[in-house]
């Protein structure tokens, strides 16, 4: 928990909390229900939660802002976001049904509000979003087909509406003729586990 303290020294006392309360509720619903590696559980703070926070450092997102979390697997990037902006909406979905299950009970367990979650292919999705969040779900060929026509038109934040998207490794040949920004955590957060990874900004 310190690790999030660093980056991130301005918590509540309930957000604090909510965070501390993440590793025994992952380790007792990771047992029935693997959603996280079982190696990466002593790592949890750093490779999921800091990792999702990471998108936090790119934008702050306003009061009332709708979120889209695809490919949600555990809760990662959402659950961390939504304990970090406690006023902005957040849609966590995923095709399996077991971890839209961990979801749920990890939410309501640390009492989130503003978390809502579907188990459901990202493509059957009608609603629209401010941004759609996603943490290497699949290519990003593949992703924009999946998001298309899901952004609403008006633009709230400091950034225009669109995908924020966490990846690691050469994207150079993914990321060909799309318009993108690209944030290297590695400038964000210095523990090693970061070097590679990045977060892609799209706006639409």
């Amino acid at each position: 928990m310190q690790i999030i303290h660093k980056y991130f020294p301005d918590l509540t006392e309930k957000q604090t909390k909510q965070f501390t309360d993440l590793q025994p509720l992952y380790e007792h619903w990771n047992a029935q229900i693997n959603v996280i590696s079982r190696k990466n559980m002593d790592t949890l703070y750093t490779n999921h939660i800091l990792h999702s926070l990471a998108i936090a450092k790119v934008i702050q997102f306003e009061k009332g802002t709708k979120i889209l979390d695809i490919g949600t697997g555990g809760g990662f990037p959402g659950i961390p976001l939504a304990i970090l902006f406690p006023e902005v909406d957040f849609l966590l979905v995923d095709s399996i049904g077991k971890k839209i299950k961990v979801v749920n009970e990890v939410s309501s367990a640390i009492g989130l509000t503003n978390v809502s979650t579907l188990h459901e292919r990202a493509e059957n999705i009608k609603e629209n979003f401010d941004f759609v969040v996603s943490r290497a779900v699949t290519n990003m060929t593949d992703f924009k087909k999946w998001v298309k026509g899901k952004f609403n038109h008006t633009h709230n934040n400091t950034l225009n509406n669109g995908i924020l998207y966490l990846k690691g490794g050469d994207l150079s040949e993914e990321l060909r003729g799309i318009s993108h920004v690209k944030h290297e955590i590695a400038d964000l957060f210095e523990e090693e586990f970061f070097e590679t990874k990045k977060v892609i900004y799209i706006g639409y």
